[in-house]
């Protein structure tokens, strides 16, 4: 199995300008999250990126790839239907070959000479089925990402066979279900954001988008069949994903990029002087306000 395209998906509501906020990468050139995420998939020999998107918003799009344009096709999510149903608006582009697949709204950054993406396709080139990035989640996480629970798999380090998969569990399903054997208590593997997938998850992604039980059918929901029909893999990556649709998160993913960068001296020189500076509000400023929030509350 080769991986040589990837599909990246970007047209969920009010996510969609995430992708074309600017950041400054570990070299100190300014770029957006979509330059991020597209040279991370370069750099697992890909090819060819599909980017899922809204209508109207090309043009930004074709603005925001800078360089990487030419490798850059784009498809349309004209309703917003759910992420399983965006992942096929890409169908007909990745035709019968597996693909890497990466959100829009993460940026990654590795712990090791090779990318985030490179691990995931090599691990997936190997074993030739599909296989989901994780990452060790603490319990408080687990609304925001699929969790996974599975076994080892023998002589492979932080890899797994998968055996169920839960969209955004609750702590008490997460414990009775997803709990991993070697996981720190309170850790379960949550999804990456990456994956390589194959035609067989398409088949499933049709199966949940048909399934008039579920209102927007997530990858999760399509992957929660995968075990039952062949081998599906998860693979904890030497490596940290972060969410910049979260709050604050364009501001923690721009650190951890510029602390792992040339700048790194420099940021840790600003953030103790910040921290130096910060001023408690003084003892007068907290009197007023908690008198006047009394106030109000009359």
């Amino acid at each position: 199995m080769r991986v040589r395209k990837a599909v990246i998906t970007a047209a969920a509501p009010n996510q969609n300008t995430l992708p074309l906020q600017r950041l400054v990468d570990g070299s100190g050139e300014e770029k957006t999250a979509l330059q991020l995420i597209v040279e991370e998939t370069l750099s697992a020999g890909v090819e060819e990126i599909c980017v899922v998107i809204q209508p109207g918003d090309e043009e930004n799009y074709r603005r925001a790839a800078g360089g990487s344009l030419g490798n850059l096709h784009f498809v349309h999510q004209d309703r917003p239907l759910g992420y399983a149903d965006a992942i096929l608006k890409a169908e007909t582009f990745c035709g019968d070959d597996a693909f890497l697949h990466l959100v829009g709204d993460h940026l990654y950054l590795s712990s090791m000479a090779k990318s985030c993406a490179a691990q995931l396709v090599e691990m997936a080139e190997q074993h030739a089925c599909p296989v989901s990035a994780v990452q060790s989640t603490r319990e408080h996480r687990l609304p925001y990402f699929g969790i996974v629970g599975g076994a080892s798999v023998p002589r492979f380090d932080g890899l797994y066979d998968v055996r169920t998969v839960v969209e955004k569990p609750t702590p008490t399903l997460a414990e009775q279900s997803l709990i991993t054997p070697g996981l720190r208590s309170g850790h379960y593997l949550g999804y990456f954001g990456m994956h390589v997938l194959t035609p067989a998850v398409l088949e499933s992604l049709h199966e949940v988008v048909e399934d008039e039980s579920l209102e927007r059918p997530t990858l999760s929901d399509a992957a929660a069949k995968l075990p039952h029909r062949g081998k599906y893999l998860a693979y904890q990556l030497r490596g940290r994903r972060y969410n910049i649709g979260e709050q604050y998160g364009v501001l923690i993913a721009q650190l951890a990029i510029g602390l792992a960068g040339r700048d790194r001296d420099m940021l840790l020189t600003e953030l103790v002087e910040l921290l130096a500076t910060r001023e408690e509000p003084s003892a007068s400023a907290s009197t007023v306000a908690s008198e006047s929030s009394a106030g109000e509350a009359q």
